[in-house]
């Protein structure tokens, strides 16, 4: 169906490719001395690292830590989960505002503007928690917004500045920076919420100082950007081009690939092999939290923000260095299975935890840190369907979860996972989630046979 090499080396020209110029892609040999051939010429002050960094401290609050603070503030497990479900919308959506960006260009300005904007979006958000949850996940949902904006403009910007030989090279530092950032924002984070809520014993105040916290941090990296940041000699002049017109030519492209032969085969397996995790993805976080009377462990917020923000991080982040250097020497074709088994493996251990629950917190970590490493370890194969369906757009994506077609097909099984959990309680909800993983395979290996 789709080759290893189409996805690693050369992958197969896509729409996105084939535009003229009212939709050129970057070529390969973009960048260059328009933007720094080398890290010094590129503006020095390692804004290759923290750039990205930076982006992953809201990110993150979005994606991992939304749930936590919606639960506290009152809604139920399956309010919470369809909220934070929701707040992903603007990364699947965010492709069709692809086109107007790189028309708008100036995209050094664009990242002050919306760095600027996003510490006001963390503020704000820090004092709507005396508004009520409602005003709680609009500001969530703004600063999902802003991410979404910030990862388009970073990329751009980024492929303008460096030449593609270190666009590749820098990929590793680049995506440790980026988990280091997310330690931050689920682990730590978490742990100094908890410890306030302890000291204080008012949830929306230590959720606020928390907020203030995060958005000091990023504060500092805005100040270095700032500073650090160049315009691009190359790339970089804006032109008129609306936000409607964005949204058609993304609609032409995604009609083009409809016309492709079986282009609805990579969309059905990325749906398969990300549906486990889908379901699992906001329930390990409900059934760390919730009471022992609703089924769960009943966890304290430093213990969840030790076991799952940063035990459970940094075996992620281990499991995808480990399935890069894989990668690297073996072709995706060959650990397609391999892979694919570790990713619907991972819900397994949840299952294991509900008949045997861990009665300290290095067994809790232990498990945390098995599922985790076991998801790092297969997400990379995900590229293969994505590259099959976009081709090289997403070459500089180092947060999976920030792809469209990856969020697209996470979101629905995020947003019932909480309502099913009610409905079944969390040992028939993971025996569910678990006996899924082998349909999935056995429905991938079908469709790739087909």
């Amino acid at each position: 169906m789709f080759s290893s090499q189409e996805a690693t080396k050369q992958p197969l020209p896509s729409p996105l490719q084939k535009r003229g110029r009212q939709g050129a892609a970057v070529p390969p040999s973009f960048g260059g001395d328009g933007g720094g051939s080398s890290f010094g010429g590129a503006g020095g002050g390692y804004w290759f690292l923290t750039l990205f960094a930076a982006e992953e401290i809201p990110a993150a609050m979005v994606t991992y830590v939304a749930l936590l603070m919606l639960l506290q503030l009152g809604l139920s497990p399956a309010m919470a989960t369809l909220c934070s479900a929701l707040l992903f919308m603007p990364w699947v959506l965010k492709s069709f505002m692809r086109s107007w960006v790189r028309r708008v260009g100036h995209f050094r300005q664009m990242l002050h503007l919306i760095e600027a904007l996003l510490f006001i979006s963390l503020m704000f958000l820090a004092f709507s928690f005396n508004r009520g949850s409602a005003a709680v996940f609009f500001s969530l949902l703004l600063v999902s917004l802003l991410c979404a904006w910030h990862e388009l403009s970073a990329r751009m910007y980024y492929e303008r500045m460096l030449r593609p030989v270190f666009q590749k090279l820098l990929t590793t530092p680049k995506l440790a920076f980026s988990q280091v950032a997310i330690i931050f924002t689920y682990g730590a984070l978490i742990f100094l919420v908890g410890t306030l809520q302890v000291y204080f014993r008012q949830i929306r105040y230590s959720w606020s100082v928390g907020c203030y916290v995060a958005a000091g941090l990023f504060l500092i990296f805005f100040f270095h950007h700032l500073i650090w940041l160049r315009s691009p000699r190359v790339g970089d002049s804006g032109s008129k081009h609306s936000v409607g017109a964005s949204v058609k030519a993304e609609l032409r492209i995604i009609d083009r690939i409809r016309h492709q032969e079986k282009w609805w085969q990579p969309v059905l397996i990325l749906f398969l092999l990300l549906l486990p995790q889908g379901l699992m993805f906001h329930a390990r976080v409900l059934y760390l939290y919730i009471s022992h009377a609703q089924g769960g462990l009943q966890c304290t917020m430093q213990e969840i923000g030790f076991a799952q923000g940063t035990v459970g991080v940094i075996a992620f982040s281990v499991g995808i260095f480990m399935g890069r250097s894989l990668i690297k020497h073996y072709s995706l074709e060959r650990l397609f299975w391999p892979m694919a088994l570790c990713i619907v493996l991972s819900p397994f251990v949840y299952l294991g935890m509900t008949f045997w629950p861990p009665q300290a917190l290095w067994e809790l970590c232990l498990c945390t840190m098995t599922a985790q490493l076991l998801f790092g370890l297969g997400i990379g194969i995900c590229r293969l369907p994505v590259s099959a369906i976009s081709g090289a757009r997403y070459r500089n994506t180092i947060n999976m979860l920030q792809i469209p077609l990856v969020s697209a097909a996470l979101l629905l099984p995020m947003a019932i996972s909480g309502l099913l959990v009610e409905q079944l309680g969390f040992s028939n909800y993971f025996l569910i989630n678990a006996l899924c993983g082998p349909v999935c395979l056995l429905g991938i290996w079908l469709l790739r046979r087909a």
